[in-house]
């Protein structure tokens, strides 16, 4: 039993400091270890000497009375959060960002068969991505289990009832506007197919979203450097991270395109990088510059683990040596350089690589790349996604703005 808790007590300070890491808030922090204790003096208590899929599956059901998310009383949300953080970085090697669905999101009723009826729409008609539609699919599921439950039919649903039901969820201000917008559009299909008798689309009030959303986070092109010199490229893991980085910085590429990327992406005859974005589907054609591919070739021959797996990229711990990565720990990676860059304020900004793609995107804007190149970088099928996603304070333009002939320094003007 004592090296089962030296086991634990080494996985929950491994994951004490990855919290750290990701900037988690110092309160939630002390909640999570709290948690994190409980579970150690359960596995103590029941004499358990692992934590493995059998040790998961009993404690969520003698704590939690569940194994699936929605079923989790609102009350013990945290402390699930919490579990399943430990058991997806001993599992993965890092945290999930949502703990997962662990049963079918089964659509149940006639609302259910409505929303299914959508849901198929949205993805064969207008042509939306599998991701989103596993967005749109978890909030239907969640509105259609909070109907059923307190006996709730489509016509009687109002604004308030729209309201409760966020409160209920403890819906955060993003998730309650992606609520609104996918309950929006659901409610105007089934108007549409004579589902209802009118359009109760009104019904969805518009929320201040945006004017409450945050700036994106930007680096400068002098602290992504930094970054990048702070790898230890000498070790596998090393060689790894730094092309990770690379390709999060240089290309501006989504976690989900990095782990994605595949050695069939690859046309070394004439140095492009193709594919279709995991998000939303567009092509996009990159040129292979020198310093990708001399990483590529430094960790294909002297970090990668001798695997059959086509994606580029894969795990080198024990549980996941050889196989393909995951999300998050792409997450990690950014932080974890950030961190040992010793980048200033990185705790109080994002520090994911969507923070590199942000700074990629403004440090052009900055060179005065047009609009519609930037567009092009980051994958946009219109400039409009990319003017909303460059979006900077007046400070910022301000400073890299020049003043024009005649005018105070007050003065100036940005062209985009």
């Amino acid at each position: 039993m004592e090296a089962c808790n030296q086991s634990i007590k080494s996985l929950i300070e491994t994951c004490e400091q990855e919290m750290s890491d990701r900037g988690y808030e110092y309160y939630r922090q002390a909640r999570i270890r709290r948690y994190w204790k409980e579970f150690s003096d359960w596995l103590e208590r029941n004499g358990l000497e692992a934590l493995t899929p059998e040790t998961c599956h009993k404690y969520c059901i003698e704590t939690f009375g569940s194994e699936i998310l929605p079923d989790v009383e609102k009350r013990d949300r945290l402390k699930f959060r919490a579990f399943r953080m430990l058991a997806s970085y001993q599992r993965d090697g890092c945290f999930e960002f949502r703990a997962p669905l662990l049963a079918p999101q089964v659509l149940q009723g006639e609302t259910g068969e409505l929303m299914e009826s959508y849901l198929d729409k949205t993805l064969s008609v207008q042509l939306q991505s599998e991701n989103t539609i596993e967005n749109k699919r978890r909030y239907l599921y969640a509105f259609n289990k909070y109907l059923n439950k307190f006996g709730m039919r489509l016509e009687n649903v109002s604004t308030q009832t729209l309201d409760d039901f966020c409160v209920y969820q403890g819906y955060s201000l993003p998730s309650k506007h992606n609520f609104n917008s996918t309950m929006r559009q659901f409610l105007r299909h089934a108007y549409d197919v004579g589902a209802t008798a009118s359009d109760m689309s009104f019904i969805v009030m518009p929320d201040n979203y945006k004017s409450h959303n945050k700036l994106p986070t930007t680096y400068e092109e002098s602290e992504i450097r930094k970054m990048l010199l702070s790898v230890e490229r000498a070790s596998a893991i090393g060689k790894r991270d730094y092309l990770v980085l690379l390709l999060a910085s240089e290309y501006g590429w989504r976690s989900s395109d990095i782990v994605n990327f595949s050695f069939s992406h690859i046309n070394w005859d004439k140095n492009t990088i193709s594919f279709d974005q995991q998000k939303t589907g567009v092509a996009s054609k990159y040129p292979l510059l020198s310093s990708v591919g001399n990483a590529i070739i430094d960790y294909l021959k002297n970090g990668r683990p001798d695997t059959d797996a086509q994606e580029i990229i894969v795990g080198h711990d024990t549980v996941n040596h050889g196989k393909k990565l995951s999300r998050p720990t792409i997450h990690s990676i950014v932080a974890k350089y950030l961190r040992v860059a010793n980048i200033e304020n990185w705790r109080e900004k994002k520090h994911g690589p969507h923070s590199l793609r942000h700074s990629l995107a403004t440090n052009l804007l900055k060179k005065n790349v047009s609009m519609p190149m930037i567009a092009s970088i980051l994958g946009h099928q219109s400039t409009e996604s990319t003017k909303i996603y460059l979006s900077l304070d007046i400070e910022q333009l301000r400073k890299c703005a020049l003043p024009m002939p005649g005018l105070g320094t007050d003065s100036f003007e940005v062209v985009i």
